[in-house]
């Protein structure tokens, strides 16, 4: 039988009972078992599952989520003025840009990108909908 990391998708049993005699789903207690439950996890992500795979993907995703949240430490949460700078950064856009989206003058706009003014709901509604994200990103 071919180590997990050898194995390729078309290798991989298309039966439950097939896919629990490669790797029987256990709670993780290491790095190995984490990198190998990964490795399986990695194979049959994005691929076109059959409904046994898909459980099975779905129990083994449930098991590294729970690893990683036991083990990996906390992110802080991103604020929504440092998301509202990524947005304008990664679209080539300025202050003078975002007082046009959301219908301020631009002094306005300028503090908000220097945190002395908050987004307001409208404000808010106008980047949902010039960047088609959810409004819960600069809140």
């Amino acid at each position: 039988m071919k180590t997990v990391s050898a194995l390729s998708f078309d290798d991989l049993p298309k039966t439950f009972d097939g896919l629990l005699k490669l790797h029987a789903p256990r709670p993780i207690h290491d790095e190995v078992g984490y990198e190998n439950t990964v490795e399986l996890v990695d194979l049959l992500a994005g691929q076109k599952l059959n409904k046994d795979q898909d459980d099975y993907l779905l129990l083994l995703s449930a098991i590294v989520e729970r690893y990683e949240g036991d083990t990996l430490p906390k992110r802080r949460p991103i604020s929504g003025l440092s998301m509202l700078k990524y947005v304008l950064r990664e679209n080539d856009l300025t202050g003078d840009d975002l007082a046009k989206i959301v219908g301020v003058d631009r002094s306005v706009a300028y503090r908000i990108l220097k945190g002395e003014r908050g987004l307001t709901t409208t404000h808010i509604k106008a980047l949902r909908e010039r960047f088609g994200v959810s409004a819960d990103l600069f809140v």
